[in-house]
This record gives structure tokens, sequence and C-alpha cells, in this order.
């Protein structure tokens, strides 16, 4: 008897765990449905499990979530693609559900399903589906439709594809702003299925009526379509039908769908064409440069560098850089900062001369802006700009400013400074750095701020790559070691920190001379994080210098430390004997 009913006994526990009151067992069991379905076998997931699921409506958008998500990947466990209409049902149900994520999700689904049926399965099961769903009685089921027609279309005989396209065409004049949307945000995918002559004359009918609706929310999802109609059609038809919308939306009314042309602008004049971009776009692009509305600015401010790239340089300098210049003094630093963040592409594009003449005074005041993000933005683009006019007119420029900064109270500015410095000392060259910027390493390794002395500690070691051992132990090395007198321990742990780093460049003589020698001193220190440090640091030196100096420096002077009173300094000091003892094995 209990072998008859083992096979029962899934289902059942399934049931009672979907109708307990404790939402979380009735998750654990619609995560679980897979598992229950292999117990089950195909023939019963088909004839009980699936129609359970049809029936049970559960409250909880969480439980219906999660069920739309596992209904997409149970193919395999209703006996593969032959069987797979036997899912459209619960999942069609869940597409009229008040909950947006749930409805998303069954669509997915859906969507993941119909791209595996089979041609006459689609047409006799999923088509149908889509043509209930399109003219359901709720909102909601006309919404989920409009995700579905492109899975339809392609497998339609040529009379159901002209009742879907009739249908499409509906849905982008019903009544709920919600359906209209969603017609406007797929109208992309189903165009793409769509055949080209019926392309030119439904599809674009739709999308007119789309770009013409009241509601600015419908607009701007039809911003979305003119780029992926854009792609399909033809250039000189792009031209025609698309161009005259993007100008018209550019001079919206509604701030939102302006801002989503300037955010879309590069995508849509790649669709259409250099040629008309120069004579059309140009013109609304300068428009949406001098928005009254910040947001609109902030994203056009975006998309100068790459927008600019598909003009030639003298279109570029005579209506995008007095643009430029008005945005550079923008009342909103968000503006400034968008604007900051690309400014420096545009130097390649404009050439030598402009760049100089137009572009570095931009570059000065935003350096000398008082909103730390413009100047961070500036800061950490500056080789493109080096590329363009040279070192030494930069140097001369950007010089003070950059000294400037590295003094700047935000904390994130003088961060910025210190990561670009390696950059600016291969690029200015040995002597040059000398002379204006040594001073300034050594200064942040005293920062109030730890992040600045870790990247300050960095640096020093970047340097020490970039010129050489040689010119390190003449520059670098003896200023170093003299800050680890510092009579606050935190500075002094920073100057272990840089020794540690120092060292595998240097070298095993200067490291046994020069390093070694300050950092066993310091294992006499009164604070314990000193003295655990040092056996940190004692351990990485371990590698680098050669075995006699380990057994006559290092390790009696880690030893001492293993038996020290303050429990962390023994802890790692034995972890540091350990690692010499390995590496002296190896």
């Amino acid at each position: 008897m209990a072998m008859i009913d083992e096979p029962l006994y899934p289902i059942a526990v399934l049931i009672d765990e979907l109708k307990n009151e404790d939402i979380q067992l009735r998750l654990n069991s619609i995560r679980r449905l897979s598992t229950i379905a292999r117990a089950l076998g195909e023939e019963r997931t088909r004839k009980e499990l699936i129609p359970f699921l049809s029936e049970n409506n559960d409250d909880d958008d969480e439980v219906l979530l999660a069920m739309a998500e596992e209904l997409g990947v149970f193919i395999p466990y209703v006996g593969g693609v032959e069987h797979a209409n036997v899912l459209l049902p619960p999942l069609e149900t869940l597409c009229t559900v008040e909950e947006t994520c749930v409805r998303d999700k069954a669509v997915e689904s859906l969507c993941r399903i119909g791209a595996q049926m089979r041609e006459q399965d689609l047409v006799e099961y999923f088509i149908p589906l889509v043509k209930r769903l399109a003219a359901g009685e709720w909102f909601t089921a006309r919404v989920s439709s409009c995700g579905l027609f492109h899975i339809a279309y392609p497998s339609a005989p040529e009379a159901l594809k002209t009742e879907l396209r009739a249908i499409y065409s509906q849905l982008c004049q019903d009544d709920m702003p919600m359906v209209r949307r969603s017609a406007a945000t797929n109208l992309g995918k189903f165009a793409a299925t769509v055949e080209a002559p019926h392309l030119k004359v439904d599809i674009m009918s739709m999308f007119d009526d789309l770009t013409q609706d009241d509601q600015d929310s419908v607009r701007l999802l039809a911003v979305e379509g003119c780029a992926a109609l854009g792609k399909l059609l033809e250039p000189q038809d792009c031209v025609a039908h698309i161009l005259p919308v993007i100008v018209n939306f550019s001079q919206d009314k509604s701030w939102r769908v302006r801002y989503m042309v300037a955010n879309q602008l590069y995508e849509l004049c790649e669709a259409v064409g250099p040629e008309p971009t120069r004579s059309d776009l140009v013109p609304a692009y300068v428009r949406l440069l001098r928005d009254n509305e910040a947001e609109v600015r902030i994203a056009a401010a975006g998309k100068v560098t790459k927008f600019c790239r598909i003009l030639n340089p003298e279109l570029a300098i005579q209506h995008i850089l007095p643009c430029v210049k008005e945005l550079s003094t923008d009342s909103s630093q968000h503006v400034r900062s968008a604007l900051a963040s690309v400014i420096m592409g545009m130097a390649p594009v404009l050439g030598k001369d402009a760049t100089i003449e137009q572009l570095l005074p931009i570059f000065l005041s935003l350096l000398k802006d008082e909103f730390p993000d413009v100047r961070l933005n500036i800061i950490s683009k500056l080789d493109q700009v080096n590329q363009v006019i040279g070192i030494d007119l930069l140097s001369q420029s950007l010089l003070p400013a950059i000294v400037e900064l590295a003094e700047d109270r935000h904390w994130r500015v003088r961060l910025a400074i210190i990561e670009y410095i390696p950059l600016l000392a291969s690029q200015l060259g040995v002597g040059f750095f000398d002379d204006k910027l040594g001073a300034l390493c050594m200064q942040w390794l005293k920062d109030k701020v730890y992040s600045i002395r870790d990247a300050a500690a960095n640096n020093v070691k970047r340097l020490a790559e970039e010129f050489g051992p040689d010119w390190a132990m003449q520059h670098i090395v003896p200023q170093v070691l003299d800050m680890i007198n510092n009579p606050h321990y935190l500075y002094r742990m920073t100057i272990l920190h840089a020794i540690s780093l120092l060292a595998p460049v240097m070298g095993s003589d200067i490291t046994c001379s020069k390093l070694l020698p300050v950092v066993i001193n310091a294992s006499k220190d009164r604070v314990p994080n000193i003295k655990f440090n040092v056996a940190k640091v004692l351990q990485s030196l371990v590698p680098i210098v050669e075995q006699s100096v380990v057994e006559k420096t290092i390790r009696p002077c880690l030893v001492e430390l293993s038996e020290d009173p303050d429990v962390d300094v023994r802890f790692f000091a034995t972890q540091a004997l350990e690692s010499s003892n390995q590496v002296m094995m190896s």
C-alpha cells in the first residue's frame, strides 16, 4: 500500500504547503516545483500539477512572482517542446494580475516558452492566447499582450498576421495610457519581425499615433522607438519619417520627453545618418544644450563629445563650442559636472589649435570650480588633453591648478590627484617632477585622512618604479625614513607600510642597508599597533633579503616580538615566524 501511495505524497505535501498560512512555506514549495515535477513524472505533471497551479490563485505577489519564474523553465518537466502548450494557461492567468513585476515575469516566461514552441503549436495555442489577452476586459491583460506579439507574429499565416497588426494598432490607441505605454515600449521588438512593406505603412502609422499622444509618458517611450525603428528603415525613409519626429520631440512641451531625446540623441543620429545630423539635428541639439530645464542640460552635456565626433571640427567649433562655454558656468553644479566628465574627449576632435584657444580656458575654469565632483572629473581625464596639446603647454596652464587641488579640503579630490601623479610624472619627466611635485608627495604621507596616506604610500612605490631605484634612493627614501620618528603613531604606521611597498622595488642591498634597520628599530616602539605592523613588514621582507640576513636580523627580532605582552603582537610575530620557516624550507 505504501508503494502505491508514495507518488501521491509530493503533490499532497505541495497542496498542503501551498494552502499554508505561512508565506515562507508557500514560497518554498513553489521554488521546489521542479523537484516535485520530477517526482511526479511528466504525465502527472501535465495532468495534475499544472491544472492545480492554474486554479491556485494565491493572493501573495511574492508567491505568484516565484511561480511565473519557475514555469518559464518548465518545458523539460512536462515532456518537452511538444507538450509546452500546457504551461500557457497558468501563465495567462498571471498576465492579468495587478502587480506589475508578476505580469512582467509571466510575459518573460511566455516569451521564453513561445521561442521554443513548434510552429503549429504557436498557431494553435500561443496566438489565440495573445488575442485573448489583447481583448481582455482589464487593462492588465492588454498591457501584457503587447510584449508577446514579436513571438507570435513570425509563425502566423498571412491572414493572422494582418489581424495581429490590426490588434496592435488598436492597442496603440487604447483608452488606458498604461496600455499605450506598453505598446510604445514593445513597438521596436514587434517592428523587427514585420515585413518591410507593412513596416512602412502599418508600423509607421502606429508610431505616428504614439508620437502625438497627449500623455508625455507615452511620447517619451516613443523616443526610444525612434532609434529602434531608424535601424529597421531605409536611410531615405528614416529621414522622411523619423527625423521630423525627433526635431519635434526636441521642442516638446514636456521636459521629460526632451530629456529622453537628449539621452538618446547619439543613437538617433546613428539612425538618420551623418548628413541629416549636420543639417537638422545640430540645431535641435543646440536647443537642448540651452534648455531651461537642468535635467535636460545634464543629459545633453553628457553627450557633447559623442555628438562632436559625428560632426566635422568646423561645425563643432561654430555651433557646439559656444554652448559648451555657457554650460561651463551653468548655475547647476550637476550640469557642470556632466560637462566636466566628457569635455576632455573634445580635445582630439577639435585638434590642437582649437583646444589651446577655446578649450583650455574652459578646463581651467572647471578645475577651479567650487564643486569637488566637477574638479574630479577634469583631473581624471587630463591625459586625453595631453595627447593633443603636449606636456609643456599643459604643465604651464594646468599645473598651478593641480598644486592647488593637491591641498583641496575635500579628501576625494586630493585622492584623485594622488592617483594621477604617477601618470603625470611619466609625462612631465623627472626634472620637472622634482621641482614642482616632489614635496607634495611627501606632504600626503602626513595627511589627516587614512585613504590619502595609504594612496600616498602606493604613490611613492609607483614613482620609484617609474624613475628607478637610484632616483628613489636620492629623492624619496631619505625623506620617507625621516618620518619614522613622527610623534603620532598613525604616521609611523604609514611609513612602515611605505617601506614594505618600496622594498621589492629597491632590491635586496638597499633594503638591507637602509630600510631594514629602520623596521628593526621600530620593533622597540611603545605602541603595540606599530609592533605588530613591524611583524607584518618583516614577514614581507623575508623573500627579498638573503637567507643570512633573515637568520641574523629578522628572526631574532620576530622571536622577541613573539614574547611580547600584547596578544596581537604575539599573534602576528608567530605568524611571521611560521611564514619565514616555510620560505626557508622552500
